[in-house]
């Protein structure tokens, strides 16, 4: 029977996760991540490396999900390719310096940089700033490589796409929320690649992970959201654009606002 729920957890959980990442450009991590964290627990996983396997494993899914909810606002024309260019490499090494640092902390330090990060960025989202930015555009010059190489390391800590971060950032850029979102769903495959190959590399042998796990990703976790995050990305991305700026950024903050009281919890062990 715990197994059962734990595969019926496992799918509500890709489809949840797809819609919001073609809805809100975050991957689906932010609800892969907690909710596989509490099917883990259900089942009797140790504490000591749930929230590791929840990480790796959310990544892992991003990789398809990202494919799919990038490929649907590709076709609506809100992926700024420019900034791809720019961004990637720096999304990559602070990806690379994110496992590096997951595979030495307790699971309770990852679940308080998920709460604190996913706070600050519902805070900006629901505020009344639409029309308000920072810069004209992306940063450059010295500071330009630091904003990219922050989302890339935080976002995998995290397990998610880097939407949380990417579409805050951009949008302070003078970049509009569809823009915004669209490409974050892109920047998703980036960090989720070189992160997820991490989190199989730190995780080799550990003696507390569950069967079927390759390192820190568990392949039945993978098997079961990673399909059903592809299928429903595509109606997330038709909801999102259905949508005033407005109301996506609100429903943005709201969102995040509610995962970062779960996971402040987690890592309050409440």
């Amino acid at each position: 029977m715990e197994m059962v729920s734990l595969v019926i957890a496992m799918l509500l959980t890709g489809i949840a996760g797809g819609v919001l990442a073609g809805l809100l450009g975050v991957g689906g991590g932010l609800v892969i991540v907690p909710m596989l964290e509490a099917a883990l627990a259900f089942v009797g996983v140790e504490a000591s490396v749930r929230m590791h396997i929840a990480v790796a494993t959310s990544l892992a899914t991003i990789i398809p999900t990202s494919i799919s909810s990038a490929r649907a606002h590709y076709r609506r024309q809100s992926i700024d390719f420019g900034l791809i260019r720019y961004w990637s490499p720096y999304i990559i090494v602070g990806a690379i310096a994110g496992t590096i640092i997951a595979a030495n902390v307790e699971g309770s330090a990852l679940a308080a940089v998920f709460a604190a990060v996913a706070f600050g960025a519902a805070i900006k989202m629901m505020l009344p700033l639409d029309e308000k930015s920072l810069a004209a555009d992306v940063p450059r010059g010295l500071i330009g490589p630091v904003i990219p190489a922050g989302i890339g390391a935080v976002s995998t800590l995290m397990g998610i796409g880097g939407g949380t971060l990417s579409v805050p950032a951009m949008t302070l850029s003078s970049k509009t929320i569809h823009m915004a979102v669209g490409t974050s769903a892109l920047f998703g495959l980036v960090i989720a690649l070189p992160s997820t190959l991490g989190y199989v590399v730190a995780g080799w042998g550990h003696a507390e992970l569950p069967f079927g796990s390759l390192g820190y990703v568990n392949l039945l976790g993978f098997a079961l959201i990673a399909p059903a995050t592809v299928l429903f990305a595509p109606l997330g991305a038709k909801i999102a654009h259905a949508l005033s700026r407005r109301v996506l950024s609100l429903l943005f903050g709201f969102f995040l606002f509610a995962i970062a009281l779960r996971m402040t919890f987690r890592a309050l062990a409440w």
